[in-house]
């Protein structure tokens, strides 16, 4: 079924219909296109149309479609219709004939799919924030199992200073947070209703519109018609939120596919979360963190793809802007599907600290403490730091650690230096000196889990 046609003494060509019918996709509105019908009906009701029984009788059709729909959405695709909105209005025609076809009044498509896809979108914020909270609970309950783990910190993917395995889990729970804060705010911009602007110029009927946008659920309606029906900001900024918070996952994905590697060997992955190879029996390959990593790059092009659609349309509405569907919902699967899988590798991964702590003492990353025990003595820090690169440079020569050498062997480069130098160069020391906000102190990461433990609860 077409919304349209009496101006045309043809029917479309299979091959142009084929190209611009959108039921395949846009189908999984169906729900938000009957929650918008419903309130619509009250609406031109009020507005007069409708006779108290029509609005009754359409309702009640829209409801029963509603639980149809309901049980199985996935079927509306296989139908003939050209969009979502010639499936519901056949649909509704189907049960109450005649009175299906008053429903459109003062109602445009455009109006109708913006509305649509607003609908679609705060419930799809919903889950993704959802999904970044137990995120965000699984990283922080490894990260309480594994307090004091020490654990090599790095610039440059070179060893610089060491860390604990908590503290850079909990650089990551910072990531999501700002990603959960930045959905909530995209949520919060969307939440204007576009229904009553009708085709570009807004409504005939004396529609109320605030109260439409209130009875489903937005906070008021758009200001202008024009922005009301193009307006796809919603769809770029979910895409930009999406974007951002899955190059914080293939970040973490990085991460964990260089500490799991056999060069590293700091963390080892679950079964659960992980493949094999079809040649080589002896491999486990850390497939669910590649995905991550592969499918940022899958989401990004869906935000490339609509800010380039968008560039240069005309106002008011454009066909280009079906194109916005199918790289948001895409996107918005691949990202729900790519948190809850990076939830899943940190329910079974389990912690190497032999290896993480040989890795933390390797590498020479107490020398910035040495370079501050130098300081301590007077020494300024430009000198220091020049001082303690001539003795890594000595000890890399013997091939020893710094905390090997002897004072004597110290002396050589700085009469300062004495016996009691060896306690600075510990690691659990170098740690526990780090006690500010935000530093790697055990008893900051300990603070700091607490903190977040409630405000999850609380949230």
């Amino acid at each position: 079924m077409a919304l349209w046609g009496g101006r045309f003494t043809q029917g479309p060509d299979q091959r142009f219909k084929d190209y611009n019918d959108s039921l395949k996709f846009d189908y999984r509105l169906a729900l938000e296109d009957i929650e918008g019908s419903i309130a619509w009906a009250d609406a031109i009701y009020s507005a007069g149309v409708l006779t108290e029984q029509e609005n009754k009788d359409l309702k009640k059709a829209l409801e029963e479609l509603y639980d149809e729909v309901s049980e199985n959405l996935d079927e509306i695709a296989k139908c003939d219709d050209e969009d979502i909105h010639s499936y519901v209005e056949r649909r509704l025609i189907e049960k109450v004939g005649n009175l299906g076809k008053k429903l459109h009044t003062g109602r445009s498509r455009n109006d109708q799919v913006a509305v649509d896809l607003k609908l679609w979108c705060m419930k799809a914020c919903d889950h993704v924030l959802s999904s970044i909270d137990k995120l965000q609970k699984q990283l922080l309950k490894v990260a309480d199992e594994n307090q004091g783990s020490i654990f090599p910190g790095y610039t440059h993917l070179q060893r610089a200073q060491p860390v604990t395995f908590t503290h850079w889990i909990l650089a990551y729970i910072q990531m999501f947070e700002r990603d959960y804060l930045r959905l909530m705010n995209a949520k919060e911009l969307l939440s204007t209703c576009p229904l009553g602007s009708a085709a570009l110029a807004g409504t005939a009927y004396n529609i109320d519109r605030d109260a439409l946008a209130q009875a489903l659920g937005f906070k008021c309606a758009t200001r202008n018609s024009l922005d009301g029906v193009s307006d796809r900001d919603h769809v770029m900024e979910l895409l930009s939120c999406a974007s951002i918070s899955m190059v914080h996952l293939s970040r973490l994905a990085e991460d964990l596919i260089i500490y799991n590697s056999g060069e590293a060997k700091f963390v080892e992955l679950s079964d659960k979360v992980t493949s094999g190879s079809s040649l080589m029996p002896q491999k486990k390959n850390p497939d669910a963190l590649e995905l991550i990593r592969g499918k940022c790059g899958r989401v990004v092009g869906a935000l490339t793809g609509m800010l380039v659609t968008t560039k240069a349309l005309p106002l008011a509405y454009d066909k280009d802007l079906q194109e916005d569907k199918e790289r948001l919902f895409d996107a918005i699967d691949t990202w729900i599907d790519s948190l809850d899988m990076a939830a899943l590798v940190f329910e079974g991964i389990k912690l190497n600290q032999k290896n993480a702590i040989d890795a933390a003492k390797g590498g020479y990353s107490n020398a910035t403490e040495l370079a501050d025990y130098l300081v301590s003595k007077n020494v300024p820090f430009r000198e220091a730091h020049s001082i303690v690169g001539r003795i890594v440079l000595y000890a890399i020569s013997k091939d020893k650690a710094l905390e090997d050498l002897s004072v004597a062997e110290f002396k050589e480069y700085s009469d300062v230096i004495s016996d009691d130098v060896y306690p600075c160069l510990q690691l659990e020391n170098i740690l526990a000196k780090r006690d500010i906000i935000g530093g790697v102190a055990p008893a900051q990461s300990a603070q700091e889990i607490k903190r977040m433990k409630e405000y999850l609860e609380n949230r």
